[in-house]
């Protein structure tokens, strides 16, 4: 078994991963490693063919593929190392990171700074408990969306997508595409989860069915699914007795939502805010355990890679501050949710740093304000014709304003 020190080590090869590790090498960090466990870098962007990446940060539209081939290629150019096929098994308080790799065996990386980047995975139909019987043609909409573009195999010919987040979303438009037959998109909530893009480019274009306050109570079907019900809910999300629909069909995608990857911090020590379900970091990225830091997905589902980027970039210039020591000094401000937010990231401010706050609504609210308060005065302010769950708000937030501050920064929902 090997040990190795490294200055900075980055846990996930995908967007987030990549970004933390450029800006890191840019800042001055020479000797870092990025560990990937799968076969090449890029993440999920190689199997999202689909173009609508890299409106904010290039200026024009890319497929996930070209998206991930730039920052492949930057990576290249820097010398980064990174090492693919190498699973993570561990990572302790001490900043020790065990891997294990068909070519190098068993490794321990002994870090002077870690950057977690292990992105999100599905939520699988065992976390619904829908009734029915266990067939196949059960799948989440990600790993559809691999089998038909990077393993050109079809799961079915006759679909119902439960839940409308983005990825059942784009995955409506690209099976449709491929001869399928997308009966309807089923949605528990009373509004969708997803893009209003995606909504309207993805289901709309294709009189595709979107079925809002409704949810499948059933699955049939001894081998193969034969056909799923669907019923209507009412505000507690009950089903409602008589408002049974029957769709035959031989494949069902789940999206139902997506889960930062967190085993790994857990096992670090690193604090875990219950309502994103990442790390609670402060507004340098980094976590409860001094020389972690978090970004990307593993830290709060984005809606945009663009912004997976952006929030990888800082983290990689934080941690490269960090091993200098021009770490940020002194306490720092709470930020808590108020009224009608719900996940702010960062939860902790320093006082004399820019900072963007970020968070998803949680409800649709229209002719609204974002309101930022402490010490009973109102420090910042953001009004929009209408917020969703489904995008996530972002509210920049200047050092002068923090300026004096000594109680908790609360930030709220205010509709007029």
């Amino acid at each position: 078994m090997n040990t190795i020190r490294k200055e900075l080590v980055i846990i996930g090869g995908g967007p987030a991963g990549l970004a933390a590790g450029i800006a890191a090498r840019e800042a001055g960090v020479e000797d870092l490693v990025i560990l990937e466990r799968e076969h090449e870098a890029g993440g999920i962007l190689r199997q999202c063919i689909h173009n609508g990446f890299g409106l904010h940060r290039y200026g024009e539209e890319l497929t996930g593929p070209e998206y991930a081939a730039r920052d492949i290629a930057k990576a290249e150019e820097l010398g980064l190392d990174i090492r693919c096929d190498t699973t993570v098994l561990s990572v302790d308080g001490d900043r020790r990171v065990t891997c294990v790799s068909r070519t190098d065996g068993l490794q321990i990386y002994e870090a002077g700074a870690i950057i977690l980047a292990m992105g999100c995975r599905e939520r699988p139909r065992g976390a619904l408990g829908t009734p029915g019987t266990r067939c196949a043609g059960v799948y989440t909409a990600g790993a559809a969306q691999k089998f038909v573009n990077l393993e050109g195999l079809m799961p079915g010919k006759r679909v119902v997508i439960l839940g409308s987040g983005d990825i059942g979303l784009i995955m409506a438009r690209r099976m449709t595409l491929q001869g399928a037959k997308v009966l309807a998109c089923v949605e528990l909530m009373p509004y969708s989860s997803g893009l209003n893009r995606n909504i309207v480019q993805c289901l709309q274009d294709y009189d595709i069915p979107l079925y809002l306050s409704h949810t499948v109570t059933d699955i049939r079907g001894r081998e193969r699914l034969e056909a799923v019900t669907v019923m209507e809910v009412d505000a507690k999300r009950r089903p409602i007795p008589g408002t049974e629909q029957v769709f035959e069909c031989d494949t069902l995608l789940l999206s139902v939502g997506l889960i930062p990857e967190n085993e790994l911090s857990q096992r670090a020590g690193v604090e875990l805010s219950p309502l994103t379900s990442g790390a609670v970091v402060d507004d340098t990225l980094q976590t409860s355990v001094p020389g972690v830091f978090a970004c990307g997905n593993v830290l709060h589902v984005h809606d945009l890679v663009d912004f997976v980027s952006d929030e990888s970039f800082r983290a990689g210039r934080a941690a490269a501050d960090y091993l200098k020591g021009q770490a940020p000094k002194g306490g720092t401000l709470a930020v808590r949710d108020g009224e009608g937010v719900r996940g702010v990231v960062p939860q902790k401010l320093h006082p004399d740093q820019d900072v963007t706050l970020m968070f998803r609504p949680a409800g649709v609210y229209k002719n609204a304000s974002v309101v930022v308060e402490a010490d009973g005065k109102e420090m910042a302010r953001k009004r929009a014709m209408i917020f969703t769950p489904g995008e996530m708000v972002a509210l920049p937030l200047k050092a002068e304003k923090l300026a004096g501050v000594t109680g908790d920064i609360t930030v709220r929902m205010e509709v007029r």
